[in-house]
């Protein structure tokens, strides 16, 4: 196997085997309610809007940066879903129109971040309060109710038809993610990704157009939270502009978790889905055996800081 494959089926081994061990620890401690199919099912629906927001973060912080707005994203694009519902778009239009205003907020981050030449937590960690904002504006700070018709069915945990096992959302997520894994690892885009994270200068020197890279990375990382805010109106089946509060660092938690480093340059799009997949585990497993929300809190911190731990040891190992 050649070298360069070993090196990124060693990064998912950690994650990997983290997923088995928690999920090991739970069904030993309760079996019947774990084990369940309908358990599994949970656990997939409940991965999907870390897991699509963790599709494009991974691209963000491939290239050395980060984004902190996608939880206030999420927010405003389940609003923006709901309206247009409301004022009678078709559920396609609607969601359409929530995954655009994602894209666009991304969009005007990407400008601002190569533009104005300030670093991308500034500009996401002002971007986060002012989506949040405008979504609270728009909804006039108050959930929108509104028709979600066939949407309402696309994160059932239990789907129609049965044959699918798990919901439909979660089916997406998987269908989305083997397309980034190709865009990150098979294209010249991706290959920008990687050049960027590892050495910006460099980069520039060999020709790459950074800021151009840059602004498509940072639109593609708000389309994505715009398609979780759709997942999330269809969940709930209301525009929420409290909703996903805090989401943006389970996000960054599950592409840190799943072997991106946070210098950038390495990482996939597979160890970011493991990571997501890892943190559901664990708040469904935390829920099922009682343990309170601040034990996960404080395991997840834990885990968080021992997967950067590692990967500090992993970039000093070959100069020792």
């Amino acid at each position: 196997m050649p070298e360069r494959s070993r090196a990124r089926l060693g990064q998912l081994v950690g994650p990997f085997l983290g997923l088995l061990g928690v999920s090991a620890l739970f069904a030993a401690l309760v079996p019947d309610t774990f084990l369940s199919i309908y358990n599994f099912q949970t656990v997939a629906a409940q991965t999907v809007i870390v897991g699509l927001g963790a599709l494009g973060m991974t691209f963000v912080i491939v290239s050395g940066g980060i984004d902190l707005s996608v939880g206030s994203l999420i927010a405003l694009s389940s609003v923006v879903t709901a309206l247009a519902l409301r004022h009678d778009w078709s559920p396609v239009a609607a969601s359409l129109a929530g995954v655009a205003s994602g894209a666009l907020a991304g969009l005007v981050n990407g400008v601002l971040i190569t533009r104005l030449r300030v670093v991308p937590f500034i500009v996401t960690l002002g971007s986060m309060g002012i989506a949040r904002g405008l979504a609270k504006y728009l909804a006039e700070e108050q959930k929108i109710d509104a028709p979600a018709a066939w949407l309402a069915g696309v994160m059932a945990k239990t789907p129609e038809p049965a044959w699918l096992s798990m919901a439909w959302g979660t089916w997406l997520m998987f269908g989305l993610a083997l397309v980034m894994g190709f865009v990150l690892r098979r294209t010249v885009f991706g290959v920008h990704t990687y050049a960027i994270g590892s050495n910006e200068a460099t980069a520039r020197l060999c020709g790459i157009q950074v800021p151009r890279v840059k602004v498509a990375i940072y639109t593609l990382s708000g389309l994505f939270a715009g398609l979780a805010g759709v997942m999330q109106f269809a969940r709930l089946t209301v525009g929420d502009p409290t909703t996903a509060i805090g989401k943006e660092l389970d996000i960054i938690a599950a592409v840190v978790i799943g072997g991106t480093s946070l210098s950038g340059g390495t990482g996939g799009i597979s160890g970011s889905l493991i990571g997501a997949f890892l943190m559901s585990v664990l708040a469904d497993g935390c829920t099922l055996t009682g343990v309170p929300n601040y034990v996960q809190e404080i395991v997840i911190g834990a885990i968080i800081i021992l997967a950067v731990a590692v990967d500090r040891w992993r970039q000093r190992r070959p100069s020792a």
